[in-house]
């Protein structure tokens, strides 16, 4: 994406905006302390740079039916590089898999999944996840509660000096 020389202004837009990203740029910029024509430039400038990857709603599981939070803990047979992007290119294509992290350690992956119910998650790790070529092993956890759910990243008011931040 490139360099962006990040000031203590675009940080302030950038902790506005992943608190609220519905905010209105008139609301933006009273709250970055600037007038709206610059905030709407650094806003175009900071999306542009990659530091913001985009918008969404926030949407609640439950309200939607999706009682079951899991976790997926997979080990790969090979870790060949293609295999790797093989096993990622397939979780892409599984709706109930909202997350995926590739790890060092024990196991491979750890993936995030959502689902209705206990029937439908397991349905999905016996039918389709432990179908997957590559795969060796999978353990499962099942998520009791959401202690704490905090999206983003900790945004520090101050810029990193000796360094301009890269976007990636």
């Amino acid at each position: 994406m490139g360099r962006h020389k990040v000031d203590t202004v675009d940080l302030k837009i950038l902790a506005e905006l992943q608190s609220n990203g519905r905010i209105t740029n008139v609301e933006l910029a009273e709250k970055a302390n600037i007038t709206a024509p610059p905030s709407l430039r650094r806003v175009r400038a900071l999306e542009k740079a990659g530091f913001i990857r985009g918008y969404h709603a926030d949407l609640d599981p439950k309200s939607l039916g999706y009682e079951l939070t899991a976790f997926a803990f997979v080990g790969l047979s090979s870790q060949a590089d293609a295999d790797l992007k093989a096993f990622e290119d397939q979780i892409r294509a599984w709706p109930l898999v909202r997350e995926c992290y590739m790890l060092s350690g024990e196991v491979d992956f750890v993936l995030k999944c959502v689902a209705h119910d206990l029937s439908e998650f397991q349905s999905f790790v016996t039918e389709q996840l432990t179908a997957v070529k590559n795969v060796a092993s999978v353990k499962t956890a099942l998520s009791i509660r959401t202690s704490k759910r905090e999206p983003g990243v900790p945004i520090d008011r101050q810029p990193k000096s000796r360094h301009t931040i890269e976007a990636s």
